[in-house]
């Protein structure tokens, strides 16, 4: 499997394209903020060519490129129904702080051509991979990862975690959409039961394990500790937009 990652744009996004090997088709995956050249440059080295472009969630900083990368490359978009409206209004998921940022400047948001929508228990076979689709809110009401499998005998997948989970951390939830009972509910549903060996590729910052984030990341281990998903874990960060 090849996956080259490359942090974006003025919030450091990370933007992945994901291809079976060089020379074939690919997916691209949260293409934020100032991401298009970077595709471009990617698939340009490696000889790529995008057939599908995957949203974790709908902030701003992880959709920027969504509709000219899919666009350039005539490749449909992918996202959760929940998340849909801010492909085209991503303003309504923005902090003040961000919208502050963005004051003054003459930005037009729209969906792509083809949008696709996926839910929880997905399974989507792209570029000769195959992606399974898990429903994880909380940083937003559609947010969601995508796991695939990674031939090596010791990593058993690869998992594109959004702002879900980070390295030490976890995605804020104080936003529109945001909850953090919510969010903690995901964490022990959809990141506790996999194995430790899932390396974990989130959508800002290094990248991480299940096993580490298990073992040291202080929210996931009040989970551990609590046995319940609603239990007081520590508050929620404010990383992200």
């Amino acid at each position: 499997m090849f996956i080259a990652g490359f942090p974006a744009g003025p919030w450091g996004t990370n933007c992945y394209v994901v291809a079976d090997s060089p020379r074939s088709e690919c997916v691209v995956i949260d293409p934020g903020k100032d991401a298009a050249p970077g595709v471009a440059d990617v698939v340009r080295e490696h000889r790529l060519k995008p057939v599908a472009v995957m949203v974790s969630h709908g902030h701003v900083d992880h959709m920027w490129c969504v509709a000219p990368v899919a666009g350039t490359y005539d490749a449909a978009a992918y996202v959760h129904p929940e998340d849909r409206h801010l492909l085209s209004d991503p303003m309504a998921g923005m902090s003040r702080e961000t919208a502050g940022m963005l004051l003054g400047g003459k930005y037009e948001f729209a969906e792509p051509d083809d949008v696709r929508e996926v839910t929880d228990g997905g399974l989507l076979e792209l570029a000769g991979l195959r992606f399974a689709v898990d429903h994880a809110p909380g940083h937003t009401r559609g947010s969601i990862t995508f796991r695939t499998p990674y031939d090596s005998a010791d990593v058993s997948e690869v998992m594109f975690s959004g702002d879900l989970l980070f390295a030490g951390s976890i995605g804020r939830t104080d936003l529109p959409g945001g909850d953090h009972a919510t969010m903690l509910r995901s964490l022990a549903t959809k990141v506790l039961p996999l194995a430790d060996d899932v390396v974990v590729l989130p959508g800002h910052g290094e990248q991480t394990s299940i096993g580490r984030e298990r073992a040291t990341n202080p929210f996931l281990l009040d989970l551990v500790r609590q046995g319940h998903p609603d239990a007081g874990a520590p508050a929620a960060p404010t990383r992200g937009l």
